[in-house]
């Protein structure tokens, strides 16, 4: 199982002609594995969508797309996920957001984060980070 961070979702939906090549690697990747994620990704993904109207996304666009990710497997916010998410931040020197979408892989016993916020290829503690766009 993989775990997918915000943007995967935000390019698979997006309507912008900036974004048509990375929407279909997104709609490949999201096609081709068996997808976790955690509710930071949901509640980034429906910020991103609501304020960025290049997006193209209508309010019940959203929603569908939502409810699909709220299908997988998804990592909630715990006390122990914090804990986690900070110490990681400490270690790699990273966002705490960042450390949160590793802390949640773990958590979910993912080895693989696709995203393009950290540095493609280096391993977080059990987790390696990929960006499918490069």
């Amino acid at each position: 199982m993989e775990f997918f961070d915000t943007n995967i979702f935000v390019y698979a939906v997006s309507m912008a002609p900036e974004d048509q090549a990375k929407r279909k690697i997104a709609r490949e990747l999201i096609a081709a594995h068996e997808i976790a994620l955690s509710i930071q990704v949901v509640q980034e993904f429906i910020n991103t969508c609501s304020n960025k109207s290049r997006l193209g996304q209508s309010r019940e666009a959203v929603l569908r797309t939502v409810e699909i990710m709220l299908s997988y497997p998804c990592a909630v916010p715990s006390a122990a996920l914090v804990r986690r998410a900070f110490a990681i931040q400490g270690r790699y020197q990273i966002s705490y957001y960042d450390a949160a979408i590793l802390a949640a892989a773990t958590e979910l016993g993912c080895d693989t984060v696709y995203t393009e916020d950290l540095n493609h290829g280096q391993k977080y503690g059990t987790v390696k980070a990929v960006n499918p766009f490069l």
